[in-house]
């Protein structure tokens, strides 16, 4: 009786993951019209984009909560869509069994490509391979370096060493090399040990600075527990005691600036890596602590992940790996703007913001203009 009631219940969690992940497929996957019924208005269209009818994708992302993976995913959606492709789209929030589970479900419905967002385990290194396996091709996003030993595979990450020079350069540059500072970081993930490797450099070049505190989790509440976090620091440190805080995640940044505000505490100064709405928002406040971040569009990297995953599914060759290079946006480059700077109108003041045509081949432009979009 026991066991028959555990099988119902586990019978029934199994049941509820796959309607949660199907209602998310569902809200994902929009109205794209299908490449097969464009291919007669295409010329040069390649038939392995011409045979599908619609060419079907799956993006996978293990991380989730905030803004970054939002934007991430509007991207790759928004541009599998003006392709005529159909985009199903999971955040699993941290959770590694979800994400794990949702990759598994996946690989048995029909998809013709995958993308791989945050892959950090050797569990993900086993999902890829059953994929491919398949004859399905993956291109993965900020995931396990070993991932890439897998024959066919892309993987593009954010240019992590830069972006963590960039924001640290500006600190050093602004703060002084003997500055009192917060480390917001958290281990287990490629780009942060990427991101640390260039902030153990930078306190080797730099031996005056000095690592008051540090704290870093990754979860669906990241901003609200490094809030609390940093508030509980600043009661440690008074002012003068704390010069800035290098926040390797817009999450984190998110949390320390609330907490700083709240604290009336804005002589201390973040900066940070990534952006997104919120944080521009956050940073263009009036006394805002937040002066600097280096980051990438990650509409563009979700866009160019989908044209990368396109090009294999059509046979063109694509490279192993893939650096998208960053900018450095500054609060003071923001303030003089003639109207709020969001994600979009950013470009006015980065002219090489939110554009970016790597990997967009002919055939891609034609399929989108025969699309009407």
């Amino acid at each position: 009786m026991k066991g028959s009631k555990h099988v119902r219940k586990l019978t029934a969690l199994v049941l509820a993951f796959m309607i949660v992940l199907t209602g998310c497929a569902e809200s994902g996957s929009g109205g794209g019209s299908g490449a097969g019924n464009l291919a007669d208005k295409v010329e040069n269209l390649p038939s392995g984009i011409a045979e599908k009818d619609p060419v079907k994708l799956m993006v996978v992302r293990k991380i989730g909560g905030d803004d970054h993976t939002a934007q991430f995913l509007a991207g790759a959606k928004q541009e599998g869509e003006a392709l005529g492709f159909k985009v199903d789209t999971f955040s699993a929030n941290g959770d590694s069994a979800k994400f794990h589970d949702a990759i598994a479900q996946a690989i048995d419905s029909d998809y013709d490509g995958f993308i791989i967002s945050h892959g950090d385990d050797p569990a993900s290194v086993q999902d890829v391979k059953k994929i491919t396996d398949k004859g399905i091709p993956v291109v993965t996003f900020d995931s396990l370096p070993e991932i890439g030993d897998i024959a066919g595979v892309t993987q593009t990450s954010q240019d992590d060493e830069q972006l963590a020079k960039l924001a640290l350069d500006k600190l050093v540059e602004e703060q002084g090399p003997e500055a009192n500072i917060v480390y917001l970081w958290v281990d287990g993930f490629p780009p942060m040990v990427r991101r640390n490797a260039v902030y153990q450099e930078t306190l080797k070049n730099n031996p005056g600075i000095k690592e008051v505190e540090r704290f870093g989790v990754a979860s669906d509440q990241t901003s609200l527990e490094t809030q609390n976090a940093v508030s509980a620091i600043l009661t440690k440190y008074p002012k003068g005691e704390i010069d800035a805080i290098f926040a390797t995640w817009d999450a984190f940044a998110i949390g320390a600036a609330r907490a700083l505000e709240e604290a009336g505490r804005t002589e201390v100064k973040i900066y940070g890596i990534d952006v997104s709405n919120a944080d521009l928002e956050l940073i263009q406040k009036p006394d805002s602590p937040w002066v600097a971040t280096a980051a990438v569009d990650p509409k563009t990297i979700g866009a160019i992940n989908v044209r990368l995953l396109a090009k294999k599914i059509a046979g063109e060759e694509t490279p192993a790996t893939v650096n998208l290079e960053p900018v450095l946006i500054e609060r003071s480059s923001l303030e003089g703007a003639a109207e709020a700077v969001n994600m979009v109108n950013l470009a006015d003041i980065i002219p090489s913001w939110g554009t970016s045509t790597e990997f967009e081949e002919d055939w891609m432009k034609a399929l989108k203009e025969a699309s009407g979009k």
